[in-house]
């Protein structure tokens, strides 16, 4: 309802810019593109600012040697820990490699680290408040809940694959410097983890707001002139393989996911299945050839490509599973 009602207040605010105020005609083309990429791009910023303050917050509260502590007494959960543990922290699959190398030499169990590898770029705050504001949130709960399926799942997998000795272990101290940022910080207040929830917010939209102009400027495009004829011709060539093909060219466009949602979200309203559409950003968010390459510093190539491969497999499965359950998402 809170949602509904900040969406009507900002459409009219956006209504009296572009009508009233700027004089402009509803009835042009590139009018309507104004007005889509005006509305979009607030109400980004705003959602992002608020939901990344309040996860900086929730942070706080979990610093990165704290979440090493915990999951080396995890136990059997874990798994469930660290998928849980990774969804909080804000990293791209290139910066959560960090935290990866210290468990590898913290010998942190196969699984729990390979669940918090995959979980922490595939879910985080920003993702989530993005997704929130395009798809709204029976599609994102259902894509948090997937995400941190496919992260347990993937670690159970791999276990099975990869052992302890088969790692690399090479010094770390780069990622212990990155990684223990947080645990050098000190709260003695709420205040001042406001602050920190603040700055950090502040902090994320400036290394994204590029991406998500340059995002939502596509995304009014493909709006406003691309037909929907277009998408439904590409979906019938391709057929059953439409989310297997999306998995294979999200793997090498290594980018910020702020940057695919907005598109996402409007070829999903052209006609693309929501599934090969999710699975598109999952193989974006969960891997990319520069987490590879990274990732050779502890590991060997047969276990980088059966990494992959798995988690590729696992993202594909998603995929059909949300076109499957589309008519009860949206």
């Amino acid at each position: 309802m809170v949602r509904e009602c900040g969406d009507k207040m900002l459409m009219r605010f956006i209504d009296f810019v572009v009508y009233s105020l700027l004089g402009l005609s509803s009835e042009s083309n590139r009018v309507e593109m104004l007005h889509f990429f005006l509305y979009d791009t607030i109400k980004i910023f705003y959602l992002l600012f608020v939901m990344i303050t309040i996860v900086g917050v929730i942070r706080t509260y979990f610093p990165p040697q704290k979440i090493k502590e915990v999951l080396v007494k995890s136990g059997h959960v874990g798994k469930l820990i660290a998928a849980m543990l990774g969804a909080l922290t804000p990293f791209c699959s290139c910066s959560s490699i960090p935290l990866f190398l210290s468990f590898v030499e913290l010998k942190i169990p196969v699984s729990v680290m390979f669940s918090f590898l995959v979980t922490s770029p595939l879910i985080n705050e920003y993702l989530v408040v993005l997704m929130f504001g395009f798809f709204g949130w029976k599609i994102t709960l259902a894509y948090v809940v997937s995400g941190l399926i496919l992260g347990i799942a993937a670690g159970s997998v791999l276990e099975l694959w990869i052992r302890p000795e088969d790692f690399i272990v090479r010094s770390v101290d780069d990622g212990k410097k990155k990684s223990d940022c947080l645990c050098l910080q000190n709260f003695p207040t709420f205040w001042k983890r406001l602050q920190f929830g603040m700055r950090e917010a502040v902090s994320i939209i400036k290394s994204l707001w590029l991406w998500i102009i340059i995002a939502v400027g596509i995304g009014a495009l493909i709006h406003n002139y691309v037909p929907e004829d277009a998408i439904q011709q590409i979906i019938s060539k391709t057929g059953i393989w439409t989310v297997p093909i999306a998995v294979l060219v999200g793997i090498p466009m290594y980018g910020s996911c702020a940057a695919i949602v907005p598109i996402a979200m409007v070829l999903f309203e052209k006609g693309l299945p929501i599934g090969t559409a999710l699975a598109f950003m999952m193989a974006i968010a969960a891997l990319s050839l520069p987490e590879a390459i990274i990732l050779k510093r502890v590991m060997q190539l047969r276990h980088i490509l059966l990494f992959f491969g798995i988690v590729g497999l696992g993202i594909i499965f998603t995929g059909y599973v949300f076109n499957f359950l589309q008519p009860f998402l949206v």
